[in-house]
């Protein structure tokens, strides 16, 4: 099959250093180069992939520090597929809905996965005016503000399998991953580690608009004995990092659609301690992969049994659930029937879960 994957431009593919998006395009893009289909990747120069690579700008938008206007570049990239449209069986899109209008007038063959939160009030008109758009969501929890989408069906992430070396003996520390935004919980991470006398390693993305977040609460917080402060951590010193915590804590304050660090701890089989948000019930499997917990008092509670955690168990349902091979092999499913319904009534149905 001939495939387009048209990825944001915001990061490389995959990342250097923060990226979900991104790195979720770059571990689909390369298993179906390797089962053969002939796929070509829209994104950012330094990008690195076996596929046809269209550079659309020169390097990542967020670390590029003379780009001041990042939309434009997503404008040409669209230009740029409209041109070779006709190359390609699939379209496959991870921009959200820049697209659409589009992709409708043109009647093209395409698959969206929304990989953001879609309970925001200015996403409304646009999702009900572009409706029978196929879309793909990466968990059945971040499809409740639009149930009525085009659903196709929900696919979890992937990582390639041996990316992440299993861990069977940790250190004595726990581990924070993420942005430093309010919702990620970062407070409370420090917050739990404090009250569970250990200490935590925290890598962290600080975006700009976080900026002041972080250096007027966060900051603050990590002063003193028992927090590391490591910044942004990038692939592999992430391994080591996940590989050698006791628990990942994952103290979410908002509706995550997937939630990547989750899965990467799980094949280091380092348990996963959360709040029961967006879809952490459905990716964290209590007493197997994790423990999902209410607050902060059960969090603490939930760290006094990961001496007894089977983490060679967390692995093996890692590779029966978030392996790069099964998402790619789901995602073949979803581009076949799609082809194979080209011309045929757009349904008005919401899919059925595939993940």
């Amino acid at each position: 099959m001939r495939i387009a994957q048209v990825a944001p431009l915001y990061e490389s593919v995959p990342p250097k250093l923060y990226g979900g998006t991104e790195r979720i395009v770059s571990y689909l893009t390369e298993e179906l180069v390797k089962r053969g289909h002939d796929v070509t990747l829209f994104a950012s120069g330094d990008s690195l992939t076996q596929a046809k690579l269209v550079p659309v700008c020169p390097r990542a938008l967020r670390l590029d520090p003379k780009c001041v206007d990042q939309l434009a570049h997503h404008v040409l990239m669209l230009d740029k597929v409209v041109a070779q449209r006709h190359q390609f069986d699939m379209i496959h899109f991870h921009i959200d809905y820049l697209h659409f209008p589009s992709s409708r007038a043109l009647e093209w063959t395409t698959l969206t996965t929304l990989h953001g939160r879609l309970d925001i009030p200015d996403l409304l008109p646009l999702y009900r005016a572009f409706r029978h758009m196929s879309v793909s969501s990466i968990s059945n929890a971040q499809r409740a503000p639009l149930p009525w989408l085009n659903w196709q069906g929900t696919i979890y992430h992937g990582l390639p399998e041996n990316q992440y070396e299993f861990s069977p003996k940790p250190s004595g520390y726990l581990v924070f991953l993420g942005r430093t935004s309010p919702e990620k919980g970062l407070d409370q991470a420090v917050a739990i580690a404090r009250r569970a006398g250990m200490p935590l390693k925290v890598g962290a993305k600080v975006d700009a608009a976080d900026r002041k977040y972080f250096e007027t609460c966060l900051k603050p917080l990590m002063k003193g004995p028992g927090v590391e402060f490591l910044g942004e951590v990038g692939f592999p010193e992430k391994n080591e990092l996940l590989g050698g915590a006791a628990a990942l804590l994952f103290p979410i304050t908002w509706p995550e659609p997937f939630g990547i660090v989750m899965i990467e701890a799980m094949a280091c089989g380092t348990p996963v301690i959360a709040y029961p948000a967006g879809s952490v019930p459905e990716v964290v499997e209590e007493g197997v992969t994790g423990f999902i917990v209410p607050n902060a008092d059960a969090a603490v509670k939930a760290i006094h049994k990961i001496e007894s955690f089977d983490r060679a168990a967390c692995r093996r349902r890692f590779e029966e659930r978030f392996t790069a091979s099964l998402m790619s092999s789901q995602y073949l499913r979803l581009y076949e029937t799609l082809v194979g319904s080209q011309g045929e009534p757009i349904p008005d149905s919401s899919g059925v879960p595939i993940g």
